[in-house]
């Protein structure tokens, strides 16, 4: 999205009164404006192609299509859009599944309208929002997976991929540090550099990976394997 530009957001709930309120409050920011509503998967798909949205607060338990499949299917046809899986249910399950599906967050209904708005605006940013407590877990358990059984089905092989050719040692080092969620400036005190220069080697794996935003680059890391 362009600078100034009103962040798009598409509404993805089977049950209407959450799309009524949401959409309500949505409709009273001077920075956003509700694009569409959809009331399952297969809707949603539809939306997200019809309407362009720049975030979609997608819910999981939909009928025709669960969120979390209508959010692959949009990955693979728009992957610029910005998904931000939302549900009643805190589960680590979910939030991984939601994860590998490339959304860029996770979202309790039950969150307060502040934390809700806050969550589209940080997603249209390019910044991953995992608001709940098993998070942290979900995200250990996306890189550390090891290829085995039906997880080795679900990921793929981890062979060496040839978009690590790309890549500095350096590179690779402070590519594993954005994968664990660390700020430019956690990395250069990890690291012992200075965080004018993570934030230039971060350009540079921006540019390598034809990516716009640093979230976009982790997903396309861990569906290639790049970080462990």
């Amino acid at each position: 999205m362009t600078t100034g530009e009103s962040i798009k957001v598409l509404l993805a709930d089977d049950q209407k009164m959450i799309r009524q309120g949401f959409g309500y409050m949505i409709g009273l920011q001077d920075d956003m404006v509700l694009v569409g509503e959809a009331s399952d998967g297969r809707e949603a798909v539809e939306k997200a192609l019809e309407c362009h949205p720049h975030v979609i607060l997608m819910d999981v338990q939909m009928p025709n299509m669960t969120g979390l499949e209508a959010a692959q299917e949009i990955m693979k046809l728009r992957p610029e859009t910005k998904i931000v899986i939302l549900t009643t249910f805190d589960d680590l399950d979910y939030i991984y599944q939601g994860i590998r599906a490339g959304a860029v967050g996770y979202l309790l209904k039950d969150a307060e309208v502040e934390e809700m708005l806050g969550a589209i605006r940080s997603a249209a940013r390019g910044e991953a929002v995992y608001k709940t407590g098993l998070a942290a877990g979900a995200l250990t358990k996306v890189i550390t997976t090891t290829d085995t059984g039906s997880e080795k089905a679900a990921v793929g092989e981890r062979t060496a991929s040839p978009l690590l050719d790309l890549l500095t040692e350096r590179e690779q080092e402070i590519l594993q540090q954005m994968a664990y969620g660390l700020r430019n400036d956690q990395i250069a005190k990890k690291l012992t550099i200075t965080e004018g220069t993570v934030k230039s080697h971060v350009h540079r794996i921006l540019q390598k990976f034809g990516c716009e935003d640093r979230t976009q680059v982790v997903v396309a890391a861990l569906r290639n394997g790049l970080v462990k």
